[in-house]
């Protein structure tokens, strides 16, 4: 059986980050073949020419492909489909597709696509993403640029809904998985948190609100998500109902700091995996953990146990034994920078001694 390849699709409005944030998750691929569907249109859109010329082998020019017809929500079986059914024809498979929609796009009739029979068999929806200006949303405005936005929805002929701002960006964050609020070091300290805690209280249960600027996220975190968002469509449904469902403007710093870190915590064999990981889930949300992955040592067992999370929620399986590596237990720890390593070590420590 093919397994399943993952899709992210990163939304937002013109002007928010999304190209800076794809082009330096391409930069720092680690080795993934990623391939791109970017929605542009009109004299506005330099997207694709910008990530083509990254000048790096996993943005390949054949691995982007354009989706020049208009918003791509209101395009879906026109445009969406076909692009798709091309990329998965292909011999040589990607093992991750990235789809950058346009800033006017409705990130929910793009999920439901992935339903589609042909399509549902062999991609899945690993997260969705809602890159925001931090700068902007603090100041009411949403866009950069909200005459850029009114032009482009004057360029684009196949655009059906007649979206507000704010409604439409109210059903980009009731869509995602991941709130990357871009451009902080635009912003005080106590405007980023204050918005972050907004953002906080109007998404889903569990959607992780992680702040940058010039879009700096590691792979790890963007990439990953395992969430399959096109089987949670109740749970991420449009606030307005108000579109038919038959159908970078990039500011520069020199803020070059890493706001990411990650560290390894080494631990002695456990003996309750399903103990265990809950305590693991308990100490993520305790101290802001975005990813948690690595290995176990389960007592009396000879397979390694996999240990992977994505916020709070935790998956483990067996995958192999462990022959002749060392039985321990290795966890990757991935956060904003700012992680209370003791605390956690600690936490982690005190949580494999008594399971």
């Amino acid at each position: 059986m093919i397994s399943k390849i993952p899709a992210t699709i990163i939304t937002g409005f013109l002007g928010a980050g999304k190209t800076t944030l794809i082009r330096h998750m391409l930069q720092n691929a680690q080795g993934r073949r990623i391939a791109l569907i970017i929605n542009e249109f009109g004299d506005l859109g330099v997207d694709g020419d910008i990530l083509k010329g990254c000048g790096d082998e996993t943005c390949r020019e054949e691995d982007v492909m354009e989706l020049s017809n208009g918003c791509i929500c209101c395009t879906v079986a026109d445009d969406f489909i076909p692009t798709m059914e091309k990329l998965l024809a292909r011999e040589d498979r990607p093992d991750h597709i990235v789809i950058e929609t346009s800033g006017l796009a409705l990130p929910q009739p793009l999920v439901r696509a992935f339903n589609w029979p042909g399509i549902s068999t062999q991609v899945t929806v690993d997260g969705v993403v809602t890159v925001v200006d931090g700068k902007a949303v603090t100041e009411g405005r949403f866009a950069h640029s909200v005459a850029a936005v009114d032009a482009q929805r004057k360029l684009d002929e196949n655009l059906d809904h007649e979206t507000p701002l704010s409604e439409l960006f109210e059903d980009q964050i009731a869509c995602a998985d991941m709130i990357v609020v871009n451009k902080t070091d635009l912003l005080e300290g106590a405007e980023a948190t204050a918005l972050v805690g907004t953002l906080r209280g109007s998404s889903r249960s569990g959607v992780q609100v992680i702040t940058t600027s010039m879009g700096k996220l590691p792979v790890d975190v963007l990439l990953g998500q395992g969430m399959g968002a096109e089987g949670d469509l109740e749970a991420r449904h449009e606030l307005h109902h108000h579109h038919n469902d038959d159908h970078g403007d990039d500011h520069h710093d020199d803020h070059d700091h890493d706001a990411f870190e990650s560290f390894v915590v080494a631990l002695g064999e456990i003996t309750d995996p399903k103990a265990f990981s809950d305590q693991v889930s308990a100490i993520i949300r305790a101290h802001d953990i975005l990813r948690l992955k690595g290995f176990a040592a389960v007592s009396g067992k000879p397979m390694r146990l996999t240990l992977q999370a994505v916020g709070p929620r935790v998956e483990t399986y067996f995958d192999q034994p462990f022959s002749d590596v060392k039985r321990a237990t290795r966890l990757v720890v991935i956060g904003q920078a700012g992680l209370d390593h003791a605390a956690i070590e600690t936490a982690l420590k005190s949580c494999a001694a008594v399971h």
